[in-house]
């Protein structure tokens, strides 16, 4: 009788090891430093949650950061609702949620409508192709591609110097 080899997930620890720096700097880029450490915990608790539900041929990479992904979306939500502190009401306009954090080259990306600001922070900072990114979003390699094409002639109108080092 042959015995017939089944491959087995690994230990969770060695999971999050392997792939905990990817997330963190996928975050990073995606929600800021300030919220991002939040966003990791809460990554890694749900994929602690649905671990033990996986296929043992999954894509454990990919499988993480779509879930960080979906932990920064919720992030951005959650910005949009939450009051934003002021010293002393000034009378001036404008988006104060990115505040203290000038200089932080990922702002003008977090400032990007969704398809775009994901696709760019799948890239550049999660290192993903085009077709796992497409994977990813549920929509196609092209598609994804556009989204990139777009979001970084975005930034190039806005400041070329920073653009052109993508």
């Amino acid at each position: 009788m042959r015995s017939v080899s089944v491959s087995r997930l690994p230990p969770f620890q060695r999971f999050l090891d392997a792939h905990a720096d990817d997330v963190l700097r996928f975050l990073i880029a995606s929600v800021g430093r300030h919220d991002a450490d939040d966003a990791f915990q809460e990554t890694f608790l749900s994929a602690l949650r649905a671990y033990s539900r996986l296929r043992p041929d999954s894509d454990l990479r990919g499988w993480a950061l779509t879930i960080a992904h979906r932990k920064a979306l919720d992030v951005h939500r959650s910005r949009a609702r939450r009051p934003v502190p002021v010293a002393e009401p000034d009378g001036r306009s404008g988006d104060a949620r990115h505040a203290g954090i000038e200089g932080d080259h990922w702002e003008r990306v977090r400032a990007l409508p969704p398809r775009q600001r994901a696709v760019l922070t799948l890239r550049y900072a999660g290192d993903l192709t085009h077709a796992e990114i497409a994977t990813l979003l549920g929509c196609s390699a092209d598609a994804a591609r556009r989204a990139a094409a777009d979001g970084l002639k975005t930034l190039r109108k806005e400041e070329p110097d920073v653009a052109a080092t993508a």
